[in-house]
C-alpha cells in the first residue's frame, strides 16, 4: 500500500499493528531516520531494545545470508509485545529477499521495517511494498513539517496549547531546521517551560533555538544598527578575548545590515522582508531587527553596505593599521550614520 504524503505522519504516530511492514526511503539520510525511529517508537512501545523486541539487521549481510531475514521475522522472543526488524539501506538488489520474507509473514510475526534511499517509481523494493495487501511503502519528502506534526511534537513535550505568536515562530523555525533538530529544540522548550504555568512566548522560543554565528555577534552589530556607540569598545574587546576576528566581525556586520536592507526593499513592507528571508526572522529578533530597518532606510542601509565592503576590502589588503582598530572604526561610523 503507497502512502500519500499527507498520510505518512498520521501513520508513524498510529501504525498498523497488523501490518506486514513498511518501507520508508527519501533523498535525505536524516528525515528518513527520523520517520523510522517514530514509528519504531510508536509500533513497539518503550523497552523493546531491552526487551530484545527489535532485531536490526544490516542490508550488507542480508545480501551474504538472506535466510536472516525470515528467522529474524520467525523468531519469537522470551517478553510479550509486539515484534520488528529493522532493516538500515535496502535496495533494489535486496527485493527477493524482501519478497520471500513479506510472503512468509504471519499475522503475530514481526513486522518488516526498511530504509532506503531515494527510490524511482519503478523500482522493484518500492513496487513489492506498495502492492503489498498489508505493507507500507512511505516517501520521504525534503520538506517542511506541517502545523500538526509540529502540535504533535508539543502535545509530546507537554505543550498542547501554544498562543499564535509563538506557533508562527515554531513554524518559521522549521523551515529552517532539520527535523531531528526541531524535534529537540521542541523537548527542549517542554524542559524550559516544566513548572512554568504562563503560556508558551516568541521569547521562550528564541530562547530555546539553536544558536548561530550572527546570535554570537548580536551584541556589537545590534549596537552598530541602534546608534550605541559606547557600547561598541566594551563589547569589542570581550569579542577580541573570545578569538573573534575583525574579518568574522565585518562579515557578520554585513551579513546583518544586508539583511535589513533586503527588509527594507520588500515591497510588501519590513516586516514581510524579514519573514521571506532563508532563514527566515523569528521571535524577539525579527521585532528588533524590524524597528532597525525602519529607522535606518534604504538609502542609508546602502551607505552601510558600501562601508562595509569598503572595510572589509582594506582588512584583507596589504595594509600595516591594526585591524581591529580598523572594524572598530568602521562600526563607529556605522552607529553614527542613523543621526545624519
Amino acid at each position: 500500500m503507497k502512502l500519500q504524503g499527507r498520510d505518512v505522519a498520521p501513520y508513524v504516530r498510529r501504525p498498523d499493528p497488523a501490518a506486514a511492514g513498511c518501507l520508508i526511503f527519501g533523498d535525505d539520510a536524516l528525515r528518513v531516520a527520523d520517520r523510522r525511529q517514530e514509528l519504531l517508537k510508536s509500533l513497539l512501545g518503550p523497552g523493546a531494545e531491552e526487551e530484545m523486541r527489535l532485531a536490526r539487521l544490516a542490508a550488507a549481510d542480508l545480501r551474504s545470508d538472506p535466510a536472516q531475514l525470515i528467522d529474524a521475522v520467525k523468531a519469537v522472543g522470551f517478553f510479550p509485545g509486539p515484534r520488528a526488524v529493522f532493516v538500515e539501506g535496502a535496495t533494489d538488489g535486496l527485493a527477493p529477499v524482501f519478497e520471500a520474507a513479506l510472503a512468509e509473514w504471519r499475522p503475530g510475526d514481526a513486522q518488516i521495517v526498511a530504509t532506503a534511499a531515494r527510490l524511482t517509481a519503478k523500482s522493484a523494493l518500492r513496487v513489492l511494498f506498495e502492492k503489498h495487501p498489508t505493507a507500507r511503502a512511505a516517501a520521504i519528502y525534503d520538506e517542511p513539517p506541517s502545523r500538526a506534526e509540529i502540535e504533535a511534537l508539543l502535545a509530546e513535550a507537554g505543550l498542547p496549547e501554544v498562543p499564535r505568536a509563538a506557533m508562527e515562530d515554531l513554524e518559521t523555525l522549521a523551515r529552517s531546521l532539520p527535523p531531528g533538530d526541531l524535534r529537540q529544540t521542541v523537548e527542549k522548550l517542554g524542559l524550559y517551560k516544566r513548572g512554568d504555568a504562563s503560556p508558551v512566548s516568541p521569547a521562550d522560543i528564541a530562547a530555546v533555538a539553536p544558536l548561530t554565528l550572527e546570535a554570537a555577534l548580536d551584541d556589537i552589530v545590534n549596537a552598530a544598527a541602534e546608534a550605541d556607540q559606547q557600547a561598541i569598545g566594551p563589547i569589542l574587546a570581550r569579542l577580541s578575548g573570545q578569538g573573534v576576528t575583525p574579518v568574522s566581525l565585518c562579515i557578520a556586520a554585513t551579513r546583518h545590515f544586508r539583511a535589513l536592507h533586503a527588509a527594507a526593499c520588500h515591497p510588501g513592507g519590513p516586516a514581510a522582508g524579514l519573514q521571506a528571508q532563508r532563514p527566515p526572522v523569528f521571535g524577539p529578533r525579527r521585532d528588533r531587527m524590524l524597528r532597525q530597518a525602519q529607522r535606518w532606510g534604504r538609502d542609508k542601509l546602502e551607505q552601510a553596505l558600501s562601508l562595509l565592503v569598503e572595510t572589509d576590502l582594506t582588512l584583507r589588503s596589504a595594509q600595516s593599521a591594526p585591524q581591529m582598530a580598523l572594524m572598530e572604526r568602521a562600526l563607529i561610523r556605522l552607529a553614527m550614520m542613523p543621526r545624519r
